[in-house]
C-alpha cells in the first residue's frame, strides 16, 4: 500500500516556485542571476496598510475570526464590488482565504467530480490545471496563441462545452500574457455561455487594478448579468496592493457556494490571518491613488522590455494590456544551437540556455500550456529589466 494518495499523484510541483527557487540558490551562492520568474511587485506595501495591521496588533486582534473573513473585511469587499464593479453582494455571498490560489482550490475542490471538465484558455496560469486534476477533474484546454492576441474566441468556447463542463476559468488581465478582455469580449463569450446553463464561470480578476493606456476593466457578471448567479468572482489583495505575503484572497458568488467553501475551509485553514484580514480592510477602504503611480511605472517597463525583446530575431513579444508579465514567442529561436553545440529544441532548453550562459531566470512557455515561448516577469526595476533584457539579446544572437 502506497503511504501517498493517488490525488497527490496527479499533480506537479508549481513550475514558477521552483523556477524561482533556482534562483534563490543561484543567488546564495553568490551568483550573479536576475531573476524574472516571480509574479510579485517590487513596490513595498502601502504604510497605511501596515499600519493597519501594527495597530490590530496592539488591540489584541490575534484571535480566531469567523473562518471565512471578519465582517469588516467581507464589508470592506462588498463596498469594492459595488465601486469597482458594480457588483451587488451581501456578506454571506463573499468568502476570505489564504490568499487567491486557496481560493480557487476551495471552489474547485468543492464542486468538481471525477468525471467534471473544466474549460482552461492556454496560456493559463500554473495552478489551474492541477488543482483540477488534483480533484479528480478533467482539464479542456483551448489554445489562444499571439496571432489571436492570447484570448480564446467564441467558437472555441462553444466548441469546447460538453454535457460534462463544469466550470470556464477566465483570467483578465492573465498570468502569463497581460492579455486582459475587453468588454465586448466578454460579451460575445457569454454569449455562448448563456446558451449553456449548466456551465459556472470563475473569473480571476487578481490583476484587475494593474491595466494600461485606455483600457477599461470590467468583469464578466457586470457586463452580462444574466450569468451572475452562476459566476464566482474572485480577487484578493496580492498584486494591486503589493501584499502577496499577507496572504489574502476573496470571492464573491452565490451564498450556496460560499456556504461549501466555508465548509471546506473549516477542515483545512480555519479563518485568515487575523492581522492580514485587519491589513486588508485598510488597503481596500484606503486610498486608492498609489494605483496609478504604480501602474505608470508599470507600463514604462512594459514598453522597455517589449521593444528590447522584439529587436530580437526570431522572437515575437506581443504588448500586453495588463497584469506585469510579458509572453514573447520564439518560434523562430526552436531548432538553433548555442556556441556549446546544444540544440534549442524546446522552450525548456531555450530558458536553461538563458540561466547557465546568461544568468537571467525566466519560466518556460510549456508550463502555461502553450510553447514555444517564455514568460518574464518585469516587476522589478529598469535598471535590471535593461540589464536582464541585453543580456537575452546577447544569448540569442550567439544562437547558431
Amino acid at each position: 500500500m502506497s503511504l501517498l494518495s493517488a490525488a497527490l499523484g496527479r499533480i506537479s510541483p508549481s513550475p514558477t516556485i521552483a523556477m524561482t527557487g533556482r534562483v534563490l540558490e543561484l543567488k546564495a551562492q553568490g551568483v550573479d542571476v536576475i531573476g524574472l520568474s516571480a509574479g510579485e511587485p517590487d513596490f513595498d506595501t502601502p504604510d497605511f496598510v501596515k499600519e493597519a495591521a501594527i495597530e490590530a496588533i496592539r488591540a489584541g486582534k490575534t484571535k480566531y475570526t469567523n473562518v471565512d473573513g471578519t465582517a469588516e473585511l467581507k464589508a470592506a469587499i462588498v463596498a469594492k464590488f459595488k465601486r469597482d464593479n458594480g457588483l451587488n453582494y451581501e456578506p454571506s455571498q463573499i468568502s476570505v482565504n489564504v490568499g487567491g490560489k486557496h481560493t480557487l482550490f476551495n471552489a474547485l475542490v468543492a464542486t468538481v467530480e471525477a468525471g467534471d471538465e473544466v474549460i482552461i484558455p492556454a496560456p493559463y496560469w500554473v495552478s489551474y490545471p492541477d488543482i483540477v486534476q488534483y480533484c479528480g477533474g478533467t482539464p479542456v484546454i483551448v489554445s489562444a496563441g499571439a496571432a489571436q492576441n492570447y484570448k480564446i474566441q467564441p467558437e472555441q468556447l462553444e466548441a469546447a462545452i460538453t454535457p460534462r463542463t463544469k466550470w470556464l476559468i477566465l483570467n483578465s488581465p492573465s498570468n502569463p500574457t497581460g492579455a486582459a478582455y475587453t468588454e465586448a469580449e466578454l460579451k460575445a463569450l457569454g454569449d455562448v455561455l448563456l446558451r449553456h446553463p449548466h456551465v459556472w464561470v470563475m473569473a480571476d480578476d487578481m490583476y484587475e487594478h494593474i491595466v494600461y493606456g485606455d483600457f477599461t476593466f470590467t468583469t464578466i457578471a457586470q457586463v452580462v448579468p444574466a450569468l451572475y448567479e452562476r459566476t464566482l468572482t474572485v480577487n484578493g489583495c496580492s498584486k494591486a496592493y503589493a501584499m502577496t505575503g499577507w496572504r489574502i484572497g476573496f470571492a464573491g458568488g452565490p451564498a450556496l457556494l460560499i456556504k461549501a467553501m466555508a465548509k471546506l475551509q473549516s477542515q483545512s485553514t480555519s479563518n485568515p490571518c487575523s492581522i492580514a484580514q485587519a491589513a486588508a480592510t485598510a488597503a481596500l477602504n484606503g486610498p486608492q491613488d498609489f494605483l496609478a503611480e504604480r501602474n505608470a511605472a508599470f507600463e514604462k517597463r512594459r514598453d522597455l522590455v517589449c521593444s528590447m525583446l522584439n529587436q530580437i530575431n526570431g522572437v515575437h513579444c506581443p504588448r500586453p494590456e495588463g497584469a506585469f508579465y510579458v509572453y514573447p514567442d520564439v518560434s523562430g529561436l526552436i531548432g538553433k544551437r548555442t556556441p556549446a553545440g546544444k540544440v534549442i529544441d524546446s522552450d525548456a532548453a531555450l530558458i536553461d540556455y538563458f540561466l547557465d550562459d546568461v544568468r537571467v531566470a525566466a519560466v518556460h512557455g510549456a508550463a502555461f500550456g502553450l510553447s514555444p515561448a517564455f514568460r518574464i516577469s518585469y516587476a522589478t526595476s529598469e535598471a535590471l529589466l535593461t540589464m536582464a533584457c541585453e543580456r537575452i539579446q546577447t544569448a540569442c544572437a550567439a544562437l547558431r
